[in-house]
């Protein structure tokens, strides 16, 4: 199964919440909280999330405790130590109210193939959930997803350099900086072929970004985690003194 075939099942597992009043921008903020607790399993870097509040805890539990411990897990990880994950987890809460519902979701994203997701990349799978999302006219996404050619063509015609601080003031779910570091990856054999500290660079400063809307901000980190991208997106109004930090880019 490729990761094309795990998005379509994904989104059908939306039909499954259309009895609780779910839409779909909503659907696909409730799968980033489960999804990033099953990418952390797979990734073996479920170190970052509290014992007692990962897959596994999830997957043990069903009926009315499964929805009360889904609702104290959404709390907990939304006031943790990790920046990162408090930050995806912030003010969380799910829209799901019959437990079967949930239940049905989490095991569904279990039953998933896995195997070949991580071989395509975790990242491709949830930017292709991402673009679902905005194709669908109903989520009114569209605003915060650019189509994936056209990002590609502008990032060629921009050619960023590495070194370069580039930035995204309207980050959306952050598919231009995304698409960057992409780009520079194709040329660099993944960073390979330069040295150890501009690797670094690209790593934690040479993209960052700010959003304004806090779930669209969400899936942005979410997508950047995966991407394994770890420069500053803030949520904020860059037009307001929250984007003062902007400034000095070599590409915008």
């Amino acid at each position: 199964m490729n990761n094309q075939e795990i998005v379509q099942k994904l989104w059908n597992l939306c039909n499954v919440l259309r009895d609780d009043g779910i839409t779909y921008q909503q659907y696909v903020t409730e799968l980033t909280y489960l999804l990033f607790l099953k990418m952390m399993k797979e990734q073996e870097t479920e170190g970052v999330i509290p014992e007692g509040y990962r897959w596994d805890d999830l997957l043990d539990k069903e009926g009315l405790e499964l929805k009360t411990f889904y609702q104290r897990l959404l709390l907990e990880l939304g006031s943790s130590e990790n920046e990162r994950l408090r930050l995806i987890y912030s003010d969380a809460s799910t829209s799901i109210a019959e437990p079967k519902n949930l239940e049905k979701i989490i095991k569904s994203i279990d039953a998933l193939d896995w195997y070949n997701a991580k071989e395509e990349g975790l990242g491709n799978l949830y930017e292709g959930l991402l673009e679902k999302n905005a194709s669908e006219k109903k989520s009114g996404a569209g605003q915060y997803f650019t189509p994936r050619v056209l990002i590609d063509v502008m990032v060629q015609l921009i050619d960023p350099k590495i070194g370069e601080r580039c930035a995204d003031p309207a980050a959306g779910t952050f598919g231009f900086m995304i698409a960057a570091d992409q780009y520079l990856k194709n040329q660099t054999d993944d960073y390979f072929d330069i040295e150890p500290q501009e690797a670094e660079f690209q790593k934690k400063e040479a993209f960052v970004g700010m959003e304004l809307v806090k779930d669209t901000h969400r899936l942005a980190l979410m997508n950047a985690l995966l991407h394994n991208i770890e420069g500053r997106l803030e949520q904020g109004d860059t037009l307001s003194g929250n984007g003062k930090w902007m400034k000095n880019f070599d590409v915008i």
